[in-house]
């Protein structure tokens, strides 16, 4: 995996920077708050990077910040959420803004991001809030896992069940959930077994 780039910014287009690291061209989807922030071409970045693995194509995705890129990360973690929208979320605010909005579970703010409507606003603050309950400084702490409690299995059903889920798909998507799972992690666990079962999701 490309951890990070250091080299010469070549330019950059309304979407992407393209870095010459030793002769070599990388093209880099970046947000816009972070394609504001490089400088001009010819000088040296040095950006932090993910790399997206498909069948049918491989797609580098930098950042300035660790917090960009950890937020990022968790933010297609959710499903339906790609990296397109994901940079769209951090062009849109910050990523301590973004990260508070989740943790405060501020449906309004998260929906303004572009791309993402009221359900999957929901669905982020849902599968988020647990590790940003502190912020953006949840990002990076670890999180203990919460004892298997019924208030967590609870806590979890009702979610799916505001979510349109029927309360049969919810008992089967958390059938077998992991044990010292949150309420957080259990959500996740039963929308990804809805995902590949397909059902509505």
């Amino acid at each position: 995996m490309i951890a990070f780039l250091t080299g010469k910014l070549a330019g950059r287009s309304t979407t992407a920077a393209f870095i010459d690291v030793g002769g070599v061209g990388y093209a880099v989807s970046m947000s816009q708050a972070s394609l504001a922030k490089l400088p001009e071409a010819g000088a040296e970045v040095h950006v932090l990077t993910y790399l997206q693995v498909r069948e049918d194509a491989l797609a580098l995705y930098g950042f300035l910040s660790a917090e960009e890129k950890a937020l990022f990360e968790r933010l297609i973690s959710v499903s339906g959420v790609g990296p397109k929208v994901a940079l769209a979320a951090l062009s849109s605010f910050s990523p301590r803004t973004l990260a508070d909005a989740i943790a405060a579970q501020d449906v309004a703010l998260v929906s303004r991001i572009p791309g993402v409507g009221k359900k999957t606003a929901s669905r982020i603050i849902l599968e988020l809030k647990g590790s940003l309950d502190q912020g953006i400084e949840g990002l990076f702490g670890e999180t203990a896992a919460a004892p298997p409690t019924d208030e967590g299995l609870k806590g979890a059903t009702e979610a799916l069940l505001s979510m349109g889920f029927t309360s049969a798909e919810a008992d089967i998507a958390l059938k077998g959930a992991p044990e010292g799972a949150g309420e957080g992690a259990l959500l996740q666990y039963a929308l990804k077994r809805l995902g590949s079962a397909g059902l509505p999701a």
